[in-house]
């Protein structure tokens, strides 16, 4: 029987005996739930994002393809600066309860809906949980695990926009009066 949770939060930790990232839903809650990512499942995520959100960004239409990925890259920036005052650290203790009950993920879906995703996990032993995501939380849920997946050194390189973001070329510009 499934039993599925509505995803509030997420929580990304690497665990090195397991070579695997507990996804902590809900942590500290009544409706906790947990599941486990391996490296094929979380770099295939990571992989495959990017150019769902390209295709899905209200930026991008009749944008030239070579600028796209920086239009995306720019949309990722001001995700993470809007969600940063979100963020809260979760107590260790809490991710220590989460991890023995983790199940294997095996399956992970995330949807584009009109302005939002829809995103849903499911785990061997039965549980789920289903959420709608604003976009900006789907790229702080992608960068909250690419910093997971760095941690594990499962990243050669940082997967990332193919061309400099526009904020960091507005960076090394030099700026004359």
């Amino acid at each position: 029987m499934t039993k599925v949770r509505v995803l509030a939060s997420m929580t990304f930790v690497y665990d090195p005996r397991q070579d695997r990232i507990l996804a902590a839903i809900n942590a500290g809650r009544r409706e906790a739930w947990s599941c486990w990512l391996t490296r094929r499942v979380a770099l295939s995520l990571l992989e495959r994002a990017p150019e769902l959100l390209a295709k899905t960004s209200p930026l991008t239409p009749g944008a030239a393809t070579g600028i796209r990925s920086e239009i995306v890259a720019f949309e990722r920036d001001a995700a993470i600066a809007t969600t940063s005052k979100a963020m809260r650290d979760t107590p260790t203790n809490v991710l220590e309860t989460s991890a023995p009950a983790a199940e294997l993920m095996e399956h992970l879906t995330i949807t584009p809906r009109k302005d939002c995703f829809s995103m849903e996990l499911r785990g061997d032993g039965g549980g789920a949980a289903v959420g709608v995501l604003a976009r900006v939380e789907l790229h702080r849920i992608l960068q909250m695990l690419q910093a997971e997946c760095a941690k594990a050194a499962w990243l050669v390189t940082p997967i990332k926009s193919p061309t400099p973001s526009v904020t960091e070329n507005i960076r090394r510009k030099r700026v004359r009066h």
